[in-house]
């Protein structure tokens, strides 16, 4: 059986609730880029010509753009296909690099919460010999200072903990571990993917020494990341081929990836507080109305330490797989991360869910263009749909 809708919400699009996983490419980022693809297509690197030049300046700006939002040199930001490469080059490319200079591989610290674009590269330096402590946070999804000093090791020399978790949203307390790190002289990585564009943000102020972010996650487009480099570090190249981005990320720059990044950054920050105040008001909203009609619901996560635009429930009582089944013909959401592949969350499991809860869980991310009436109508879609749902 299907839900009883009213007001003829069945006949409209599947509602989208899924903003943590992409956004669509806002229309001022899509003109600024434009140009790039065709009238000034030059290389950037090409600087003996006119549309090299041009390329040149406008990659220029760009980096100028984002490393003035972020507190930094323009010679901190080094442009990336992603996230992912981001993650890689700052966790393998520095690892690798030292391992060389100190003759040994030393020791690793996470959290077993990371996206898998941390994980996976951490575990992978494990098989190439370095030892790797994955701390377990609290169950509200936070690690504590104490856990950091407790994991730490004398030979420590990396700790990677995101600034903001991509399924359950809870904000870490990166500038307090920072302190700590630099007290032990341990290098600190963050993924800021999931925060870059949605809470404020100075590098500087975090204390870090690696940042990574991502265009497609703030309206900008697929394909362009960034990894922030606040000091000199030796980084050992993930490939080769050309001395773009000082040596350490070769290849052709796609100039109309980079100014797409910039200006996406740029509209970010225009609306920066008054958004967070919008989309945390709508979340908390959401969140009392799926209250109400759901007795069992479980909040995954802290929801005070959290990004404004994230919810994450569990319905215990539930069977995952036809909650979502039943579900995705009116509400575009997730269980957790979209490079989960549908197993589990592992976030999840490790705040203590059993399979079955985490299984019947929903990540809802609000977007810039989330209306009240919107929330309302998730509301009843989800509370519906939930009777119809052993």
């Amino acid at each position: 059986m299907s839900p009883n809708l009213e007001n003829g919400w069945e006949t409209l699009s599947p509602l989208s609730l899924d903003h943590q996983s992409t956004t669509p490419c806002d229309p001022n980022v899509l003109t600024a880029m434009e140009p790039y693809w065709s009238t000034d297509w030059g290389n950037a690197s090409s600087k003996y010509n006119r549309p090299g030049i041009k390329a040149a300046a406008a990659v220029n700006l760009a980096r100028e753009r984002i490393a003035s939002t972020l507190g930094v040199q323009t010679e901190q930001v080094i442009f990336t296909s992603g996230a992912t490469e981001a993650n890689n080059l700052a966790l393998i490319g520095y690892a690798r690099a030292r391992a060389l200079l100190n003759n040994n591989p030393g020791h690793l610290i996470t959290l077993v919460t990371e996206h898998h674009s941390v994980l996976d590269p951490l575990r992978q330096l494990k098989k190439e010999g370095f030892r790797l402590t994955e701390i377990h946070p609290n169950s509200d999804g936070l690690v504590s200072t104490e856990q950091l000093e407790k994991a730490i090791e004398k030979d420590t020399f990396l700790v990677s903990i995101m600034l903001a978790n991509n399924e359950i949203g809870v904000i870490q307390p990166i500038s307090e571990l920072s302190k700590i790190c630099k007290e032990k002289g341990i290098i600190l990585h963050t993924d800021a993917v999931q925060a870059f564009g949605h809470i404020p943000l100075n590098v500087n102020e975090l204390g870090v020494d690696l940042l990574s972010l991502s265009g497609h996650k703030i309206y900008g487009p697929k394909g362009i990341g960034a990894l922030i480099m606040t000091k000199k570090l030796p980084i050992t190249p993930l490939q080769w081929g050309g001395n773009q981005e000082q040596g350490i990320r070769p290849g052709t720059l796609p100039v109309p990836l980079i100014v797409g990044l910039a200006k996406a950054t740029e509209i970010a920050m225009q609306d920066l507080q008054s958004r967070m105040q919008r989309l945390s008001d709508l979340r908390n909203h959401l969140l009392n109305g799926l209250s109400t009609n759901i007795p069992d619901l479980i909040i995954n996560g802290s929801i005070d330490q959290r990004l404004p635009h994230n919810l994450n429930i569990s319905i215990p009582s539930k069977r995952g797989n036809q909650l979502h089944r039943k579900l995705k013909r009116y509400i575009s959401c997730s269980n957790g991360s979209a490079c989960n592949n549908g197993a589990p969350s592992h976030v999840l499991m490790a705040l203590g869910r059993t399979s079955k809860e985490a299984e019947a869980s929903l990540r809802l991310s609000l977007g810039r263009s989330t209306t009240l009436e919107e929330i309302d109508r998730a509301i009843f879609l989800i509370s519906e749909t939930i009777k119809y749902c052993k």
